[in-house]
Protein backbone atom coordinates (compact mmCIF):
# COMPACT_ATOMS: atom_id res chain seq x y z
CA UNK A 1 0.00 0.00 0.00
CA UNK A 2 2.78 2.43 0.89
CA UNK A 3 4.49 1.81 -2.46
CA UNK A 4 1.31 2.47 -4.41
CA UNK A 5 0.62 5.61 -2.41
CA UNK A 6 4.21 6.80 -2.99
CA UNK A 7 3.88 6.29 -6.75
CA UNK A 8 0.59 8.20 -6.81
CA UNK A 9 2.10 11.04 -4.79
CA UNK A 10 5.04 11.20 -7.22
CA UNK A 11 2.75 11.22 -10.24
CA UNK A 12 0.80 14.12 -8.74
CA UNK A 13 4.03 16.03 -8.12
CA UNK A 14 5.04 15.50 -11.79
CA UNK A 15 1.59 16.62 -12.92
CA UNK A 16 1.84 19.82 -10.91
CA UNK A 17 5.43 20.44 -12.08
CA UNK A 18 4.26 20.13 -15.68
CA UNK A 19 1.68 22.81 -15.01
CA UNK A 20 4.40 25.11 -13.68
CA UNK A 21 6.78 24.40 -16.60
CA UNK A 22 6.22 27.67 -18.42
CA UNK A 23 5.88 26.57 -22.08
CA UNK A 24 2.09 26.59 -22.52
CA UNK A 25 2.04 24.28 -25.57
CA UNK A 26 4.37 21.67 -24.13
CA UNK A 27 2.81 22.04 -20.69
CA UNK A 28 -0.68 21.46 -22.07
CA UNK A 29 0.37 18.34 -23.96
CA UNK A 30 2.39 16.98 -21.01
CA UNK A 31 -0.32 17.93 -18.55
CA UNK A 32 -2.88 15.92 -20.49
CA UNK A 33 -0.57 12.90 -20.36
CA UNK A 34 0.29 13.30 -16.66
CA UNK A 35 -3.29 14.06 -15.67
CA UNK A 36 -4.61 11.05 -17.53
CA UNK A 37 -1.94 8.79 -16.02
CA UNK A 38 -2.59 10.11 -12.52
CA UNK A 39 -6.39 9.95 -12.81
CA UNK A 40 -6.38 6.41 -14.21
CA UNK A 41 -3.85 5.15 -11.65
CA UNK A 42 -5.66 6.64 -8.67
CA UNK A 43 -9.06 5.47 -9.88
CA UNK A 44 -7.78 1.94 -10.57
CA UNK A 45 -6.17 1.77 -7.13
CA UNK A 46 -9.37 2.81 -5.37
CA UNK A 47 -11.59 0.53 -7.45
CA UNK A 48 -9.34 -2.44 -6.63
CA UNK A 49 -9.52 -1.62 -2.93
CA UNK A 50 -13.31 -1.27 -3.05
CA UNK A 51 -13.77 -4.45 -5.07
CA UNK A 52 -11.40 -6.82 -3.27
CA UNK A 53 -9.33 -5.53 -0.39
CA UNK A 54 -12.01 -3.86 1.69
CA UNK A 55 -14.46 -6.76 1.59
CA UNK A 56 -11.70 -9.09 2.73
CA UNK A 57 -10.71 -6.81 5.58
CA UNK A 58 -14.34 -6.34 6.65
CA UNK A 59 -14.84 -10.11 6.67
CA UNK A 60 -11.73 -10.73 8.75
CA UNK A 61 -12.11 -7.66 10.98
CA UNK A 62 -15.79 -6.73 11.40
CA UNK A 63 -14.85 -3.96 13.83
CA UNK A 64 -13.24 -2.10 10.88
CA UNK A 65 -16.45 -1.83 8.84
CA UNK A 66 -16.97 1.82 9.82
CA UNK A 67 -13.40 2.59 8.78
CA UNK A 68 -13.99 0.83 5.47
CA UNK A 69 -17.16 2.87 4.89
CA UNK A 70 -15.19 6.06 5.60
CA UNK A 71 -12.52 5.03 3.10
CA UNK A 72 -15.13 4.18 0.48
CA UNK A 73 -16.71 7.61 0.98
CA UNK A 74 -13.28 9.16 0.46
CA UNK A 75 -12.95 7.18 -2.76
CA UNK A 76 -16.28 8.56 -4.00
CA UNK A 77 -15.23 12.12 -3.13
CA UNK A 78 -11.86 11.72 -4.85
CA UNK A 79 -13.57 10.21 -7.92
CA UNK A 80 -15.77 13.31 -8.09
CA UNK A 81 -12.74 15.60 -7.83
CA UNK A 82 -10.95 13.64 -10.57
CA UNK A 83 -14.01 13.99 -12.81
CA UNK A 84 -13.98 17.73 -12.19
CA UNK A 85 -10.25 17.86 -12.99
CA UNK A 86 -10.76 15.91 -16.21
CA UNK A 87 -13.55 18.28 -17.19
CA UNK A 88 -11.29 21.26 -16.49
CA UNK A 89 -8.51 19.76 -18.63
CA UNK A 90 -10.96 18.98 -21.45
CA UNK A 91 -12.25 22.56 -21.50
CA UNK A 92 -8.74 24.07 -21.45
CA UNK A 93 -9.16 26.18 -18.33
CA UNK A 94 -6.32 28.40 -17.17
CA UNK A 95 -3.25 26.95 -15.46
CA UNK A 96 -4.36 28.67 -12.24
CA UNK A 97 -7.71 26.88 -12.41
CA UNK A 98 -6.00 23.54 -13.03
CA UNK A 99 -3.67 24.17 -10.11
CA UNK A 100 -6.72 24.87 -7.94
CA UNK A 101 -8.15 21.45 -8.87
CA UNK A 102 -4.83 19.70 -8.31
CA UNK A 103 -4.32 21.39 -4.93
CA UNK A 104 -7.75 20.19 -3.77
CA UNK A 105 -7.08 16.64 -4.94
CA UNK A 106 -3.64 16.66 -3.32
CA UNK A 107 -5.07 17.73 0.04
CA UNK A 108 -7.89 15.19 0.08
CA UNK A 109 -5.70 12.40 -1.32
CA UNK A 110 -2.95 12.96 1.25
CA UNK A 111 -5.43 13.01 4.12
CA UNK A 112 -7.06 9.83 2.78
CA UNK A 113 -3.73 8.03 2.32
CA UNK A 114 -2.55 8.87 5.84
CA UNK A 115 -5.83 7.73 7.39
CA UNK A 116 -5.83 4.53 5.33
CA UNK A 117 -2.23 3.74 6.23
CA UNK A 118 -2.84 4.42 9.94
CA UNK A 119 -5.93 2.22 10.00
CA UNK A 120 -4.95 -0.64 7.69
CA UNK A 121 -1.20 -1.19 7.35
CA UNK A 122 -0.89 -3.28 10.51
CA UNK A 123 -3.98 -5.28 9.49
CA UNK A 124 -2.61 -5.95 6.01
CA UNK A 125 0.48 -7.52 7.57
CA UNK A 126 -1.75 -10.11 9.27
CA UNK A 127 -3.71 -11.14 6.16
CA UNK A 128 -2.81 -13.63 3.47
CA UNK A 129 -3.36 -11.50 0.39
CA UNK A 130 -3.39 -14.57 -1.87
CA UNK A 131 -6.15 -16.33 0.05
CA UNK A 132 -9.81 -16.61 -0.83
CA UNK A 133 -10.47 -13.88 1.71
CA UNK A 134 -8.90 -11.30 -0.60
CA UNK A 135 -9.45 -12.34 -4.23
CA UNK A 136 -7.67 -10.48 -6.99
CA UNK A 137 -4.74 -8.19 -6.64
CA UNK A 138 -4.06 -4.51 -6.18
Amino acid sequence: MRNVHARLRTTLVHTRATLDAGDPTAASRDLLTHCHTFCVALTSHHEAEDRTLFSGIAAAYPDLRKTIRNLEQDHAMIAHLLTELQSAVDTSVTPADLDFHLEGIAAIMENHFRYEERQLLAILDTLDLDSDTLPGSL
